[in-house]
């Protein structure tokens, strides 16, 4: 049975690893404990990335024949590293040169408290947009959202209406208006549960992210963060990321 490392020993094996300095022994052993260590992943990625770019500017300055042999190894670090984290991608990023706003927000059905889908009236006004959006029909989806926000009171429906007018906007790539509507959310903050203001908080910081307004987008993305929730661990690689 492999011996968990500790994190000082964890971290000097992935330094040796990144450095080529470790049997293939202690290489399957390593990677037996990353496999159940998401922050420790991160770290792996963070290293790697970081000693890329050093041996890019010191291939700079070597003779062409040790130039290609230094870049085609750090390429294969990276190229394994891609492959083993690429469906955590979004959470392991670690630079702002890799880390981008999220492209597209997936539309979700409004679920009830026990996280089955809503089956009541409200849950059926959601997945009508969303299936109107889905059919390229986004005007008519956020018309639909708007129209409910006239007659709606409950602070818990508000923000699940703006939230999801928000991201039919984001979609769009119709920024103002998305962060127009998510901090209607936020503004309910004291009136609504944790997940709800989280994501108001992520995908506001996403929008401002991409009109580089990196200032915004890293006070939204760390109230996300603080939240200490589901988005936590890929806010945090963003936190260092706009540092």
């Amino acid at each position: 049975m492999i011996e968990s490392f500790n994190k000082k020993e964890l971290e000097e094996k992935i330094d040796h690893y990144v450095n080529g300095r470790l049997s293939p022994e202690e290489t399957d052993e390593l990677w037996a404990e990353l496999i159940q260590d998401g922050y420790h992943l991160d770290y792996l990625k963070t290293v790697a990335n970081l000693k890329a770019v050093i041996k890019e500017k010191r291939e700079k300055r070597k003779a062409r024949e040790k130039r290609k042999y230094w870049y085609y190894a750090a390429a294969a670090v990276i190229v394994v590293l891609i492959a083993v984290l690429g469906v955590i991608n979004l959470s392991t990023q670690s630079s702002s040169a890799n880390v981008k706003p999220i492209s597209n927000i997936e539309l979700d059905y409004y679920r009830s408290g026990g996280g089955t889908i809503n089956k009541g009236k409200d849950a059926q006004i959601i997945q009508h947009a969303i299936q109107l959006a889905n059919t390229g029909k986004v005007d008519q989806a956020i018309s639909l959202l708007k129209n409910e926000l006239k007659s709606a009171s409950k602070p818990s429906w508000v923000a699940k209406l703006d939230l999801n007018i928000g991201s039919l906007y984001y979609n769009q790539g119709e920024f103002d208006n998305a962060i127009k509507y998510y901090n209607k959310v936020v503004a309910y903050k004291d009136q609504i549960d944790v997940l709800t203001l989280e994501k108001a908080y992520w995908y506001v910081g996403n929008a401002y992210f991409h009109q580089d307004q990196l200032t915004k987008a890293r006070e939204n993305i760390k109230n996300a963060y603080e939240l200490n929730g589901a988005y936590r661990r890929v806010a945090k690689s963003y936190l260092e990321a706009l540092s």
